[in-house]
Formats: C-alpha cells, structure tokens, sequence
C-alpha cells in the first residue's frame, strides 16, 4: 500500500487506489491521474485552490471539504468531524485537525488498510483512539506538529508506517529528526515530491 501512496508537496498526496484520491491538492503542473474523490481539510490556500481542483475534476468527481471549503466550492460536499462517507471501497472519516477553527484530517480506508493523514493540527488526546497501519503526519511546527510531536505520537499510535509531511530542502531537517526519533516504533518513509 506504501508504493500507492505519493506526496506531491507541502500537504498534497495522491493515493493511487480505486477510487483515486487527492488530499489537499496545490501547485500541480501535471497532475499523473485524474480525481475520483479530492479531500480538502482546510480553507487556507496551500489546501483548498480551486485552480487544482478543476484540473483534477471530471464528471463524477467528488469533492468532500470542510463547511467552511463548502461555502466558496458549492460542488463540495461537507465532512464534519467523526463523519464517514464511502466512495466504492474507500471510507473516509473526518478527524478534527486544531490549527484552526474547523480544519480536518481524515482516516482513509481502503484495500484493507486505515491511513490518517493528520491535517494541520497540533497532538491532541483523541489520536490516541485511531489504530492505522500508515500515518502521515506535519512536521514543521508552524502552527502544527514539530518533528518531535509527530514523532512522539508514532511513538504512541504505532503504525506501520509513517510518512512526514510540511518540509521542503530548506526544513529537511524536521524530517530527518522526525525519521531519527521515529524510526524505532515505525517505517518511517521520507518522500520526494513527485510533481
């Protein structure tokens, strides 16, 4: 499941599954497939750019957002927090995210495996009831997690994966610490950008 998994930057990921799924898509140039279903977690730009959601969409798109996403994009269906809607075998559970009033992460399911992909949010106590095979997580601690949090909280969850997220050449840093202090309860796998 790891190899289905690409990180396209920032806080966007494509997993190439059935349905296809964009999370926070941004800044594509040449976006590999189109969209089944886009999750946007959050209103701030590098989340929620319509410009990506229109080069992804095709007939049959769907595009599950945040309410406050939902007010701009009238396309856009509304995912509260503990919420789940399914699209063919994958189950989509909203998960509050606490940088900012009314942001999102998600548990993703599909082909047997639970991904969270955390959204900007801080380590807060309700992580504690997820049990995922595959955490993607912040790392930059501007407003979200620091490699140490986020490394902390694999420390806690124990997936069996967990994949960074939030860093560029200029932080890799974070993201080696995070793999330094991660590395011992999970895989910790430190992607390129693949666009």
């Amino acid at each position: 499941m790891i190899g289905k998994i690409h990180w396209l930057g920032n806080s966007s990921f494509l997993i190439d599954t059935t349905p296809v799924i964009y999370i926070n898509p941004w800044r594509l140039a040449n976006p590999p497939l189109p969209a089944d279903l886009i999750l946007i977690g959050h209103h701030k730009h590098e989340h929620f750019s319509p410009p990506d959601i229109a080069k992804l969409s095709r007939p049959g798109t769907r595009i599950i957002a945040t309410e406050q996403v939902a007010k701009e994009l009238p396309s856009a269906e509304v995912l509260r927090p503990f919420q789940t809607i399914s699209m063919g075998r994958a189950s989509i559970k909203g998960v509050p995210a606490t940088s900012d009033d009314g942001g999102l992460g998600f548990v993703i399911s599909v082909n047997f495996y639970d991904i969270y992909y955390a959204g900007d949010t801080s380590s807060i106590p309700m992580m504690e009831a997820l049990h995922p095979d595959i955490m993607i997580l912040p790392v930059d601690g501007a407003g979200t997690m620091t490699a140490h949090a986020a490394a902390d909280a694999v420390k806690r969850l124990r997936p069996r994966w967990a994949i960074p997220c939030k860093w560029n050449s200029a932080s890799r840093i974070n993201a080696t610490l995070f793999q330094q202090e991660a590395s011992a309860s999970s895989e910790v796998v430190l992607m390129q950008p693949a666009t």
